[in-house]
């Protein structure tokens, strides 16, 4: 078997914990809770698996050695490899909490995107390495870069959280800010899905489909009507979230994760993503980049959004340690600093040009 059964298997696995923990929530029953737990490292053994043989597969295509064979070349794996290092967060902070109820939020990200690889024809190829890619620092630096983004997607997670179970006012900003961007993330993510519904047979990439037709369907339509009706509907959907956000705020409290630990796996979330992005995302990277291109420092794209995201994780844990700061302030922080990752992980790659574009297909 290839590594494709492996990463298929895990897919089911992810989507069967997340009806299991989603249970145990319901019925608080603690041997669903167990079942859950068990289903979810089954499917993280076979996902470790599938890495492992992609990773042979791709040594013994690319002929350049186990170090520099690590399947981490383009969006397909990277997607892949985010998931693994999310599950393994989760399965550690359930260990550290003894918390089963977080599993509802983070198995079904990883197994809708494990799904969404599956449905959306993303290339699964091995391809040859370009040149720059070929060097021991890939190892090290796309690694720890994607260890950092798994970390910051949980502070990410739990600060948002924190935001909705924190808060009551509807006038307060921090209501606001959080209805605002759970609305954006929910609206994005449906306005992309329409995108790929009405244009899957049109595009010949994944990469065209982002470059050529984001938002076509929809915001950025030719037809002024539909334009303008994604705008209504994007702005109606908004309202409903800040008017009723009260509902969300009691799904929240019903995980039985208090605001405090909410706010302490955000802090030791980012306390422990930053410095390994430090090193392997920017003091790594620059290494590799002065081997490849002659050059520490460019100001590609993707260097200085990665450079932006440093910047916000730095403000954190500054505000947080010599400021004083906790709670919703620098919970907003923290999601905010995920939106950087975000773009900085996707956006530059499908949106702008650069020495990094090799890794968007």
């Amino acid at each position: 078997m290839d590594s494709s059964v492996f990463f298929g298997w895990s897919t089911v696995a992810y989507i069967f914990a997340m009806i299991l923990y989603i249970g145990y929530i319901a019925f608080k029953n603690n041997a669903v809770g167990v079942a859950a737990t068990a289903v979810t490292v089954g499917g993280f053994a076979s996902q470790t698996l599938a890495i492992l043989l992609r990773w042979k597969e791709f040594a013994e295509i690319g002929n350049m050695g186990i170090l520099r064979a690590i399947p981490l070349t383009n969006l397909y794996e990277s997607l892949i490899f985010f998931v693994w290092c999310l599950i393994l967060a989760y399965l550690v902070i359930e260990y550290k909490y003894k918390t089963k109820s977080f599993g509802a939020f983070i198995t079904p990200v990883a197994g809708l995107v494990l799904a969404f690889i599956d449905i959306s024809g993303m290339s699964k190829n091995i391809q040859p390495l370009v040149p720059a890619l070929q060097s021991n620092w890939l190892l090290v630096h796309v690694m720890m870069s994607f260890i950092s983004y798994a970390m910051f997607a949980v502070s990410f997670s739990t600060g948002l959280m924190y935001l909705i179970s924190s808060t009551d006012d509807r006038k307060d900003p921090a209501y606001i800010f959080w209805t605002v961007m759970l609305s954006i993330f929910v609206i994005v993510l449906a306005a992309m899905g329409l995108d790929y519904l009405t244009f899957k047979l049109s595009v010949k990439s994944q990469e065209d489909l982002i470059r050529s037709y984001l938002f076509k369907a929809s915001f950025r339509s030719s037809s002024s009507a539909v334009s303008a009706g994604s705008v209504a509907v994007a702005a109606a959907f908004t309202f409903v979230v800040w008017r009723f956000g009260g509902i969300m705020k009691k799904i929240i409290r019903s995980f039985e994760i208090s605001s405090e630990v909410l706010d302490e796996i955000t802090y030791k979330s980012i306390a422990m993503g930053f410095p390994i992005f430090t090193l392997g995302g920017l003091i790594f990277g620059a290494i590799w980049a002065d081997q490849a291109w002659g050059k520490y420092w460019t100001w590609d794209p993707k260097e200085t959004w990665s450079l932006i995201t440093w910047f916000f994780y730095a403000f954190y844990l500054h505000s947080r340690l010599m400021r004083g700061w906790k709670g919703k302030k620098v919970a907003i922080v923290a999601v905010l600093g995920f939106i950087a990752v975000i773009f900085t992980y996707l956006g530059v790659n499908l949106l702008l040009s650069g020495l990094h574009s090799y890794g968007s297909e």
